[in-house]
């Protein structure tokens, strides 16, 4: 009986130690991911006074002295005391997010409590809620309990009681099926705290002495259920103060619940029992324990890795396959680095094939022919007018070079051959077929043309160029859906968060909350298309209230209207006096020539006479300049209406 009764007492050891472990880490994540809520921030607190309990019951119960044993018993007892107003707070936070907001009452009542709770830990310093520490040779040390231990426990229970009223009161507000499910996890998950952090010990100290069996299998099974119920609290107070879909929220937690609490209790039970394990059969190794602790980490964390694919799939994907697509298509996405290193092995192997130094490719842009790589100390964009030279060549069939048998053609073009790169079947990409892509360019030698085999290598390579292009161009026509899918989407998940536990949530029009990085962006696409386009059209920047007054004086248009906002908030960046091409005016001209006047990147470099990687920095704080002017319109025109408000 003995050794089953040290069982017991160690599985209890590991399980509170656990507990805390599991308490601390969902602390963090409701800290990191959703503490903006009221409910999430109230849960906050409870898991702190959890984590207080059980980090100083684990620590208690490896004190060497009675004195530390007091100090961490009686540390205890700060956790404990502030359970039941969080519990109220917790409630009443629940109530007000399923559309019961408090009128003063239900919040007065909380703050008193937590006044009524500060004034048990007053009392607690002297000795007064708690008496000395009862050192029993079985089965646990506590605490004596004094005439106000009683007092507060009544305390204790009848806040809980209203706290649980609370709580069925939210219950029958849920508007949704999914939203009472998550209810009632919160309600059953919610006995843990409760019932798992208060002190049973000292009213029934003298049951557990003559059955010690009884006791240490009740408290192993108690704070089973309790780590079981308190993730089942988090899991269903995760979904609060967050507009994610319910498969990032499960994801997310579960991966967080995997990686932090199963892994560190998981290693703290193995090198614990492996320690006791040595002490008991005589043979104590201090230096394998750190090993077997190592090597425990990196394994779980190692097998959590591998496993985390499949689990993801299975409890979180379900019939929405389509998810897992757009998962694979982050790894094998061709990213700008990736095109560069491919390109650049196709140009090398074309100087390679043809025995020449030099090669370029360049592609087909919004404003003509860009150079996107070159190998050889000769650059022919160098000169003016090279892309209209090159278009030109091209289209009058130039000075025919080298003909295949199925029609394609190697062009001479000044000192290269150019090799043009056609998209072939690609109607679903939105244009017609075929459409041109760019060029290859080799370095020509007149007294050594190539032969059939360094042509066919060539137009081989080329195709591989064709393809890489071509699916760099799908990725942009990806890209641009998904950016002007994003906010309606977003909306969506908003009402759609903001609706679960109160359905009157879903009738409000939620503003866009307005970050400058987020507008700038907005600013940079609408100007792209600032005389007309879908980035025009559908910008975001619709919601902002200076443009919704702007309709009215447009004729009703609401694209009008924010090109007229534009409009304005360009001409707040433009200096006093007249317009000049000096420093001053750099952010205006480029704004007024890039955008008001559509002219090219290579035109308006030359004209202000600087390079083009610096226009592009420049052009960005020009946007950020025109961002700011829109915030400020916005905020000048809510103050003023605040003022018409007050008259």
């Amino acid at each position: 009986m003995d050794i089953i009764i040290s069982a017991l007492r160690t599985t209890n050891d590991l399980l509170t130690a656990g507990i805390a472990i599991t308490a601390f880490s969902l602390l963090l994540y409701a800290m990191t991911f959703n503490l903006r809520d009221r409910v999430a921030r109230s849960f906050a607190i409870i898991l702190v006074c959890v984590v207080v309990v059980f980090v100083t019951e684990a620590i208690s119960t490896t004190a060497t002295t009675p004195g530390e044993m007091e100090f961490w018993l009686r540390l205890q007892w700060v956790g404990i005391i502030f359970i039941p107003p969080a519990y109220l707070h917790l409630s009443d936070a629940l109530l007000e997010t399923t559309g019961r907001p408090s009128r003063g009452r239900r919040r007065r009542t909380v703050y008193l409590l937590y006044l009524v709770s500060l004034l048990f830990l007053v009392s607690l310093l002297p000795g007064w809620l708690v008496g000395p520490l009862v050192q029993l040779d079985s089965p646990a040390a506590h605490l004596q309990r004094t005439n106000l231990t009683w007092i507060f426990s009544g305390f204790y229970s009848l806040t809980i009681l209203l706290a649980w009223i609370n709580f069925f009161r939210a219950d029958k507000r849920t508007v949704t099926r999914t939203s009472r499910r998550r209810m009632r996890y919160l309600m059953i998950g919610a006995l843990a705290p409760a019932l798992g952090s208060f002190p049973f010990l000292l009213f029934g100290s003298e049951f557990a002495q003559n059955h010690q069996f009884v006791f240490w299998v009740a408290a192993v099974i108690t704070n089973i259920a309790v780590s079981g119920l308190l993730v089942l609290m988090a899991y269903a107070v995760a979904f609060f103060g967050v507009s994610w879909p319910d498969r990032v929220v499960k994801r997310r937690l579960f991966k967080w619940l995997m990686r932090g609490p199963v892994t560190a209790s998981t290693v703290l039970a193995i090198t614990t029992i492996a320690r006791r394990a040595g002490v008991a059969y005589g043979f104590p190794s201090p230096t394998a324990i750190p090993v077997l602790m190592v090597a425990s980490v990196l394994i779980l964390q190692h097998l959590i890795t591998l496993l985390a694919p499949i689990w993801e799939r299975w409890l979180f994907l379900g019939s929405d396959r389509q998810i897992q697509t757009i998962q694979n298509l982050e790894e094998r996405l061709l990213t700008s680095d990736d095109l560069r290193d491919f390109l650049e092995s196709i140009l090398a192997a074309v100087c390679d094939r043809l025995q020449v130094s030099q090669a370029f490719l360049v592609s087909m842009g919004s404003e003509g022919l860009e150079m996107l790589l070159t190998i050889g100390n000769d650059n022919p964009f160098n000169e003016e007018n090279t892309s209209e030279d090159m278009l030109q060549a091209v289209n009058q069939n130039g000075r025919v070079g080298l003909k295949r048998a199925d029609g394609e053609r190697l062009f001479e073009w000044r000192n290269y051959w150019l090799v043009p790169l056609y998209a072939h079947h690609s109607m679903e990409a939105g244009f017609e077929d075929p459409h041109l892509l760019g060029f290859i360019g080799a370095a020509r030698v007149p007294a050594d043309p190539p032969d059939d085999e360094q042509i066919e290598a060539l137009f081989l390579l080329a195709s591989r160029a064709t393809m890489a292009l071509r699916d760099r161009l799908l990725q942009q026509q990806v890209f641009v859906s998904l950016e002007a899918l994003t906010p309606q989407v977003d909306l969506i998940q908003r009402l759609r968060a903001a609706s679960r536990y109160d359905g009157t949530e879903v009738l409000t029009d939620p503003k866009t909350p307005f970050e400058n990085q987020t507008i700038t962006k907005w600013v940079k696409d609408a100007l792209s298309h600032y005389w007309g386009g879908p980035k025009l059209s559908k910008s975001p920047l619709m919601h902002l209230d200076i443009v919704q007054q702007a309709v009215e004086d447009h004729q009703g248009n609401p694209t009008n209207a924010l090109r007229a906002i534009l409009r304005q908030a360009v001409e707040r960046v433009r200096p006093d006096g007249e317009r000049r091409f000096t420093g001053e005016w750099i952010l205006y001209n480029i704004l007024e020539m890039k955008f008001m006047e559509g002219r090219k990147v290579r035109e308006i470099a030359m004209r202000l006479a600087m390079s083009e990687a610096d226009l592009y920095r420049k052009q960005r704080v020009a946007i950020e300049a025109v961002a700011n002017a829109i915030l400020m319109m916005e905020q000048e025109m809510k103050e003023e209406l605040l003022q018409n408000q007050q008259y």
